[in-house]
């Protein structure tokens, strides 16, 4: 796992000075619990999705639009770059300093009816979805029947037509088996949402300045090597779904979809008019 080699790199490079123990599956808490420790400096470090960051950390939930960033590599290169730096901004006045952004794969539709190429393709059809204002919004922006319903109960879901489909990222589309009763795969790559190999801040004052290039670094080392292992996860998980029947499509047009988003964006922004300068940057960037 990358963040062992992360704690392991740390250790030898400080000589033993600073240490850790990693806890898994939510042993120290859920995510908001754990990333409320994180705050608090009650945990030194953490690995969270930006997407349950944002009541803590509004700037966190600029990358939870749908469609804003372009693909998986702008993504890369924009949190690596000014939007990531903007974004660390925020995680520090709440007190948590970003020491690499993770790789949480693209979520795209797929459902048993037909491929989506189109916005139009969505209409009428009803579409599982995170309880989430914005991603209900981006479903019924392209006339689909949004339906929010815990994760556990979509296998049935559609295989009874409760849905016609979901959405998710291509291992949790094939590990959950979804692909067997849903079979169009459709490349939309609507929602990219990284996550955050994180520290406290109470923890990261407290290190030398030497320490804190040397934890810095490792971060962002451990940040490139679990892009690997996750593009490798991916690539497997596509094989087992094409292998399965699943047919695939890869949308070549995504500005329809964007412009679609028109209305969820115009909601965002007049509640949260500060984030502006923010999703521009992401908007505008190439």
């Amino acid at each position: 796992m990358p963040w062992i080699l992360f704690i392991a790199d740390v250790a030898e490079k400080t000589g033993g000075e600073i240490t850790g123990k990693v806890f898994h599956a939510g042993v120290l808490g859920d995510q908001p619990d754990a990333i409320e420790q994180t705050r608090l400096g009650i945990m030194d470090f953490g690995v969270f999705s930006l997407g349950p960051m944002g009541p803590a950390v509004p700037e966190t939930n600029v990358v939870s639009l749908p469609f804003i960033f372009k693909n998986i590599d702008q993504m890369y290169r924009l949190m690596d770059g000014e939007v990531g730096d903007a974004i660390d901004k925020g995680l520090q006045d709440k007190g948590i300093v970003a020491l690499g952004w993770y790789d949480a794969g693209a979520r795209s539709f797929y459902n048993s009816q037909h491929p989506i190429n189109t916005p139009d393709d969505v209409k009428g059809m009803k579409i599982r979805v995170m309880s989430n204002d914005l991603f209900v919004g981006m479903v019924e922006s392209m006339g689909g029947n949004a339906t929010p319903m815990a994760f556990g109960e979509v296998y049935q879901s559609l295989q009874t037509g409760v849905v016609d489909g979901a959405e998710n990222n291509p291992p949790s589309y094939e590990s959950t088996n979804h692909f067997e009763v849903a079979k169009y795969y459709s490349m939309s790559e609507h929602l990219i949402i990284p996550e955050c190999l994180c520290m406290s801040k109470k923890s990261w004052d407290a290190l030398t300045p030497e320490q804190q290039e040397i934890v810095h670094t490792a971060g962002r080392a451990s940040a490139e090597y679990q892009r690997e292992l996750w593009q490798a996860r991916e690539a497997a998980s596509m094989e087992v779904v094409r292998a399965g029947g699943t047919e695939i499509n890869t949308i070549a047009d995504k500005a329809p979809f964007q412009a679609a988003m028109a209305s969820v964006y115009d909601k965002f922004l007049a509640d949260n008019p500060d984030l502006t300068d923010l999703v521009n940057m992401i908007r505008n960037a190439d």
